[in-house]
């Protein structure tokens, strides 16, 4: 240490520190999603909303922004920005909700439709190359505890 002090850590270095290699995992990942997503000329984030806005409307039943938010895990006030730029695009239309007059309801457009296809096989590729080394379902297990989505 430049000044003499002992860091006060339980780990005997930064390797050991599953923060940190957490984070170093994050950002390693995130430069394949957006290298994966740059040639269809979305972000990671446009990809995410569009395909949960997909996924939420596969029903018939198209979601509202809150609910876009809620299934992306994001907040609705970037859900909304991001959104705009996605409709921008002409990947996605905002109409008015039936049920509720302050919220908007996303439409995928056909536009939409075929970029989130593109994407998803994309990103599908990546995550495979990505996460081949190691288990898939003892992952994803392990992934939903620390989501919070399971005990």
């Amino acid at each position: 240490m430049a000044d003499g002090q002992d860091l006060n850590t339980r780990f005997s270095g930064p390797s050991e520190s599953p923060g940190l290699l957490l984070w170093r995992t994050t950002m390693r990942w995130q430069r394949l999603m957006t290298a994966a997503l740059a040639p269809l000329d979305l972000t990671h984030v446009q990809f995410v909303l569009l395909a949960s806005a997909m996924w939420l409307g596969r029903n018939g039943e198209p979601p509202n922004q809150v609910q876009l938010a809620a299934q992306a895990g994001a907040e609705v006030k970037m859900t909304s920005d991001v959104v705009a730029r996605l409709e921008a695009k002409g990947l996605i239309a905002r109409e008015a909700d039936p049920r509720d007059s302050r919220a908007k309801v996303i439409r995928i457009t056909p536009t939409g439709t075929a970029a989130a296809q593109r994407a998803i096989v994309a990103v599908e590729a990546a995550d495979a190359a990505f996460f081949e080394p190691v288990d898939e379902a003892q992952l994803v297990g392990l992934l939903r505890q620390l989501a919070g989505e399971i005990r």
